[in-house]
């Protein structure tokens, strides 16, 4: 029974260790591959031997056929993101991936491998584009974890440089339309020191392309599409080709609906219930108007906070300047009101007669006393009802103060269009003339103020939104 037990060991003892050497040899052969796979030995030193060959006698300092024709430079551009986008600074931000491709002759090599990826230590040791973004303010380069630059060579000497930037560019806004304004701002690049006689750039087919716009940072702004553009600019140096990318960008009007648009409607309505108030109650109107103006002030300064100190009118500016006139007007209404409505109380202590003198048709203001006889005939003007009193064959009636007095009377001309008391109300100077009671301006601003708010505003959004 021994032998068999002792028998039985070695032979699971030897099916074991054949099985962990089968096990080992296929990971051998599997390591092998992948190894021949990424970098066999012999292909790592034909690189090296290439690379070594091609740089030997490679001036970087010289441009790809320099002296025989232009180099021409072929660009794409991956944008990752856009924003945010600053109107007081007039600039935004973009993160691209920028692509340049050109061919270079002295880099041609012959092997079995047609591409040569490489990192960014081979970038400085040949020859590439001087390109810079005209309009930039400031630009950065991407180096964590390791600079993001990437390098391939074609064995026809074709060449592959990409490098990820995020530049902050200049975008010239124009606030005429603000916040309903819609912006093309550019992306401007070209060579430093080549013109066009030595280096030419080129788009490829379909070279622009966007990411997702759901990281982007617009915020306040909707991104309508791009298009770009070529040109040659001329400058004392040289004639340059200088390439253009537009990011069309559509304003959002919510956030400033909310902040200034809204508020600022319900402070004009908020200035009309003044009209509704008895004209008695001095201090709540005056109090309600001086609120109203000072809210609007406030709204005002804060609406200019989001914007860059322009020296034109904004359609912002437009409009808040607009509500600000309906409530400083509803505040200058009561003034009027208040003023005028103080001419009808009679005054103990002076009064003006207007004297008719038999010889003449035109009435003539003129201090009496009532107890002075005269040959004149008087009228006595008082707030309607009117009293009549006649002395000595004389008429006399009394009338308003002196600032509430002028020719008005019945039959005459009367040089002012407005009229503050009963006896003006008819008469030969209403022909071709309009009467304003002053005494009733609340009645005709209830439906003046309303009706003219509601105009300006179907002629401002019609005019910003549509035409």
């Amino acid at each position: 029974m021994a032998p068999k037990l002792l028998l039985l060991v070695c032979l699971f003892s030897g099916l074991h260790a054949r099985s962990r050497k089968v096990e080992e040899d296929e990971y051998e052969d599997s390591s092998a591959n992948q190894k021949w796979v990424l970098a066999p030995k012999s292909q790592d030193t034909d690189v090296t031997l290439i690379l070594n060959k091609l740089l030997r006698e490679y001036d970087k300092k010289l441009r790809p056929d320099i002296g025989i024709k232009p180099t021409v430079i072929d660009v794409d551009i991956y944008v990752n993101s856009i924003g945010p986008v600053s109107s007081i600074n007039m600039e935004y931000q973009i993160d691209i991936f920028f692509a340049q491709t050109w061919t270079d002759s002295r880099l041609r090599f012959n092997s079995t491998m047609k591409i040569l990826t490489l990192n960014s230590n081979m970038v400085g040791l040949i020859w590439i584009p001087d390109t810079i973004f005209r309009n930039s303010k400031t630009a950065e380069a991407h180096w964590i974890t390791t600079p993001n630059q990437l390098l391939r060579i074609w064995n026809d000497g074709k060449i592959l440089y990409t490098l990820r930037l995020t530049i902050n560019a200049e975008c010239q806004l124009q606030l005429h339309n603000f916040p309903m304004d819609e912006h093309s701002c550019p992306l401007t690049f070209s060579s430093y020191g080549y013109p066009k006689e030595e280096m030419v750039y080129r788009w490829r087919k379909n070279s622009v392309e966007a990411a997702d716009q759901k990281s982007w940072r617009l915020y306040q702004f909707d991104f309508m599409g791009l298009r770009n553009t070529t040109e040659t600019v001329t400058t004392s140096a040289g004639d340059y080709v200088v390439m253009t990318i537009y990011f069309e960008l559509s304003r959002r009007m919510g956030y400033f609906t909310i902040q200034t648009y809204i508020p600022c409607i319900l402070t004009v309505v908020l200035s009309w219930v003044s009209f509704w108030i008895k004209k008695d109650a001095t201090p709540a109107r005056t109090a309600l108007g001086i609120t109203t103006v000072l809210t609007m002030t406030t709204l005002s300064t804060i609406a200019r906070k989001s914007l860059p100190r322009v020296s034109y009118v904004t359609a912002m500016d437009l409009f808040v300047t607009v509500c600000f006139l309906f409530v400083f007007a509803a505040l200058m209404e009561y003034a009027t009101l208040n003023y005028y409505s103080s001419c009808r109380k009679p005054t103990a202590t002076k009064k003006k007669t207007c004297l008719l003198h038999p010889d003449s048709s035109k009435w003539i203001p003129e201090r009496i006393s009532l107890q002075t006889p005269s040959n004149y005939s008087l009228l006595d003007m008082r707030p309607p009802p009117p009293a009549m009193l006649t002395l000595n064959n004389s008429v006399y009636w009394q009338e308003f103060e002196d600032s509430c007095v002028y020719e008005c009377l019945d039959g005459k001309d009367c040089q002012s269009f407005f009229c503050c008391y009963e006896e003006c109300k008819s008469g030969s100077w209403r022909k071709g003339r309009i009467r304003i009671d002053l005494l009733e301006l609340d009645s005709y601003s209830r439906i003046f103020f309303p009706t003219s708010f509601l105009l300006f505003n179907l002629v401002y959004w019609v005019g910003y939104l549509y035409l």
